[in-house]
């Protein structure tokens, strides 16, 4: 493809999320991509994609499987489907952007995997929070050597919500880990690495939710040689955030989307201190704890709003304007598909430490 060349694209699914997220972030990025088709079994959702963006409308994906213009399908479909769905457009030699969560099983993503490398590596995944702006900086920031080695990092995605509607089922794979734990786990894998494999350990409630699935999360995650990585992802919370907490050996950062703070010491501006087996005393000779004055250098980061958009729909148009060039420039993608693999390993750790009990 030219470098001028605008990406076709066909959306299945016009939920939430193929509707809000995925054809929304299209029709913002018209320099670079144009929907052609739109699918959903809903006639009231066809008519309104077919107003809005001027393509054709299908009430069953199986209907695009014959056409040979289209350059990039996405699949939005609801959950359970993303791996038979994603599986039967690459093996009808489609590119696919399949929707987190990709899979409930690792052993599934091996197969998407082995499906993606025969139809020559057209299968990527939506994880747009890697391209949030403020875990960019985050990144940035601990990458720059200021706060020193991280030693923990606190992730939280919390909120008070009782749901009722499908993705509170697990036989849709549904529940807060897999609904919205792959933002902040995709995030938390990216301090251990895919070098290492995490020990987890995950504790779930089902507190307000009607469904049979769970709707709190609390999952640590460690390996060696690696910080420890917490994830809360809470429908319990009545004071709703979603926030960064990092500890280093030089300092640590705080934040939230918009927002981040940190504070750190140098440390050839430090006081020299030397290990004593004495007991401690300060200048008096009296007992003392240790004490020591250090110079903090604090420092802030804003997310500037340069497209108007806010940091959500940014960080979805960053994740298209990226794979735009991995698709017509060969660029390599950030995101890669053994590391979903080893964040859906993560979910089934943590399922299978948590089996709820049946919805009485």
């Amino acid at each position: 493809m030219s470098a001028d060349s605008i990406l076709r694209v066909a959306v299945i699914g016009q939920g939430r999320s193929g509707r809000s997220i995925h054809s929304e972030t299209f029709k913002r990025l018209e320099d670079k991509y144009r929907i052609v088709a739109v699918v959903d079994p809903m006639e009231k959702r066809r008519q309104v994609a077919a107003e809005r963006y001027g393509c054709n409308v299908y009430g069953d994906y199986k209907e695009l499987l014959g056409r040979s213009d289209i350059d990039l399908v996405v699949n939005a479909t609801p959950s359970h489907l993303h791996v038979p769905v994603s599986l039967d457009l690459l093996a009808h030699g489609f590119r696919v952007v399949c929707d987190k969560p990709l899979a409930r099983y690792a052993s599934e993503v091996d197969q998407l995997i082995e499906a993606s490398a025969q139809a020559g590596d057209k299968l990527f995944v939506f994880q747009q929070s890697r391209f949030l702006p403020a875990f960019e900086q985050i990144r940035r920031i601990i990458d720059s050597g200021a706060i020193g080695r991280v030693v923990q990092v606190n992730i939280t995605y919390n909120g008070f919500a009782r749901r009722w509607d499908w993705q509170t089922l697990r036989e849709y794979n549904a529940g807060n880990l897999l609904n919205t734990g792959p933002h902040p786990v995709d995030q938390a894998l990216q301090f251990i690495g895919t070098d290492a494999v995490p020990q987890v350990t995950c504790y779930m409630d089902r507190a307000n939710t009607f469904g049979d699935a769970e709707d709190y999360v609390k999952l640590l995650l460690h390996a060696p040689g690696k910080p420890v990585i917490d994830v809360e992802i809470s429908s319990c919370s009545a004071y709703p955030n979603q926030t960064y907490n990092i500890q280093g050996t030089r300092g640590g950062l705080q934040g939230n989307v918009n927002r981040l703070d940190w504070k750190y010491f140098k440390p050839e501006e430090a006081p020299e201190q030397q290990l004593t087996r004495d007991p401690y005393v300060n200048a008096q000779g009296d007992p003392a704890y240790c004490r020591e004055e250090l110079q903090w250098h604090e420092e802030s980061w804003v997310f500037a709003d340069e497209y108007k958009l806010g940091s959500f729909d940014h960080m979805c148009r960053e994740y298209y304007v990226r794979l735009y060039d991995t698709l017509v420039n060969d660029v390599p993608f950030a995101i890669t598909l053994e590391q979903v693999r080893q964040q859906i390993a993560v979910m089934e750790e943590s399922h299978r430490q948590n089996a709820m009990p049946a919805r009485a």
